[in-house]
């Protein structure tokens, strides 16, 4: 896998904390600004590991880094209806041009931040251990089965 120079490295970090961080104030009490901290480390945490590449021919690796994207690709979508949830944009929408569209915000988008959320989590708790232990695997068939 390709590494992370050091301010990417950071940039990715600093992303991680900005999730957590977000997602802390959010719960304790819903302010715009926690939203808003969500989204900025969601989209730095996600851009900066799509930007690890695997040049490699393990295709179980090749799968698993798909996979991941997927989990990036969530995070940015419960960063998107944090923000719906904190700000309705989209309530108006719903309400003036859909029947009984306060049921179906409610039913659709209303704190369901919190499911993409999660998936994204297993996903990338998953992903992540299976793929050291998939680079871990080829290093030590690349160094003859010898273990130090």
């Amino acid at each position: 896998m390709r590494q992370l120079n050091k301010i990417q490295t950071i940039v990715f970090l600093a992303g991680a904390v900005l999730m957590v961080a977000g997602t802390g104030m959010y719960v304790l009490s819903p302010w715009a600004f926690s939203s808003i901290v969500f989204a900025v480390g969601a989209v730095a945490f996600a851009s900066m590991q799509m930007l690890q590449t695997y040049d490699g021919r393990n295709t179980t690796v090749r799968r698993l880094r798909r996979i991941m994207t997927l989990g990036d690709v969530l995070f940015v979508l419960s960063a998107v209806l944090m923000l719906e949830n904190t700000f309705k944009f989209l309530l108006p929408l719903f309400v003036g041009y859909i029947d009984n569209g306060y049921y179906h915000y409610v039913t659709y988008v209303h704190n369901n931040w919190v499911v993409l959320l999660l998936v994204a989590a297993i996903i990338e708790i998953y992903t992540t251990h299976r793929i050291s232990y998939e680079l871990d695997k080829d290093r030590s068939r690349a160094d003859g089965g010898q273990e130090d």
